[in-house]
């Protein structure tokens, strides 16, 4: 007999709203342990903005969302958005540090080392962020998903994810993400490009105004 899955993440009726504007109404969505979830939709749809509602960041007005089998947000999901939220005057280790730290982490220097390495960014611990690309930037903020666990984050909302990352680098996120929602963890995500993991799709365009 299968064992029933963990409901991480349930929204109901959920609208996505822009300022004063509805872009979607009634969305649902069932996320349990184990789930990645390719969130998709024409544009102006509100993928960014759902993103930003289910991380606290953007008021939810209308509709229900349950976190754990709890009302609202009782513990903070992980949130990597495209605003990448990295300070320039810091070194990459010091902003890596800075990022675990949000969630409880705090690093060794072989963690930091490890996570680096995971990225394509070994050697660069002492080098001033203001100093890399973009590409090297965004890797930055990605690192750290080599150290969360479902035990410290259990849900991740991952905002385009892939951009500006060579195959091999999206690989071995794709790797990362199957091992954390195996690990009891669950992901929603924005990419342009195909999920290869995603185990499940939410459209935003049904749910369109």
């Amino acid at each position: 007999m299968t064992a029933l899955k963990t409901p991480l993440l349930v929204l109901d009726e959920l609208t996505v709203q822009r300022g004063e504007i509805p872009l979607c109404e009634a969305v649902t969505l069932n996320l349990s342990t184990g789930s990645i979830c390719h969130l998709i939709g024409a544009n102006g749809t509100g993928k960014t903005t759902l993103l930003m509602q289910l991380a606290g960041l953007l008021p939810v007005l209308t509709g229900e969302v349950a976190y754990q089998e709890k009302a609202g947000l009782p513990m903070q999901p992980l949130y990597v958005s495209h605003q990448l939220g990295i300070h320039p005057n810091l070194t990459v280790a010091q902003n890596l540090t800075f990022l675990l730290n949000l969630y409880g982490i705090t690093p060794s220097a072989a963690d930091i080392d490890d996570a680096l390495t995971w990225v394509g960014l070994q050697g660069f611990e002492t080098l001033s962020s203001s100093h890399l690309s973009a590409g090297q930037t965004r890797r930055i903020t990605l690192a750290r998903l080599y150290l969360l666990t479902p035990d410290v984050t259990p849900l991740w909302l991952l905002d385009e994810p892939f951009t500006a990352l060579d195959v091999d680098m999206v690989a071995r996120m794709e790797d990362r993400l199957r091992d954390f929602a195996n690990a009891g963890g669950a992901i929603l995500m924005t990419s342009h490009q195909s999920v290869g993991v995603a185990n499940q799709v939410l459209d935003l365009t049904e749910y369109m105004i």
